[in-house]
């Protein structure tokens, strides 16, 4: 199937909210903030809270991401930003233990992948990353990280391959550094930034 892509902005946000209403109420906000939001919020306040703070991420620039869509239906997205847009990856205490990004590049992360049930398997979360990578070459590029499932019994859930696969990753010249726990891969590409 061929696809297109845009980038998550105000004018394209009504689109990002009918695959975020079928996500489940995220709104890929877990890796925006560095600490989860407070105990004994109810699912409804959780999914209105993470829609407004999303919403005014992106109305700030603070928040990247590719929609893919099938002719005008929007199909998917691919989360990615800086590592300022994306801090909660810094509190996994495997991240941690691994020391500093190496050299003085820019760090981009790319953390989810949402793909709509009917849209599963067919290149969607693919076309999604390619234009992740094309958008942060764009933006100057830089080091990036992926953060993929390794673990078999998560992969086996469609829900948990969110955060891709390393197969997805290596097809576009990521390399592996290094297992973050027993669940997920750190995976890492240089990308050059356009002259």
């Amino acid at each position: 199937m061929t696809y297109s892509t845009k980038e998550l902005s105000l004018g394209t946000f009504k689109d990002f909210e009918k695959l975020a209403v079928k996500q489940g109420g995220c709104w890929c906000m877990y890796y925006q903030r560095p600490r989860p939001l407070a105990r004994g919020m109810s699912t409804a306040e959780w999914r209105k809270v993470n829609e407004k703070d999303k919403r005014k991420f992106v109305r700030e620039g603070k928040s990247h991401a590719i929609l893919v869509y099938d002719a005008e239906m929007p199909v998917g997205w691919c989360q990615y930003g800086t590592r300022e847009e994306l801090p909660r990856i810094d509190a996994g205490r495997g991240y941690r233990m691994l020391g500093p990004v190496p050299g003085d590049q820019s760090l981009w992360r790319i953390t989810c992948f949402f793909v709509d049930r009917q849209y599963r398997g067919k290149g969607v979360a693919k076309a999604g990353l390619h234009a992740a990578l094309k958008s942060i070459k764009d933006k100057g590029g830089g080091l990036v990280e992926a953060y993929p499932v390794v673990s078999k019994k998560m992969a086996a859930v469609p829900e948990w391959r969110w955060f891709g696969t390393p197969s997805m990753f290596e097809k576009e010249g990521f390399e592996k550094v290094a297992p973050l726990g027993t669940s997920l891969l750190l995976m890492r590409k240089k990308v050059r930034g356009r002259r």
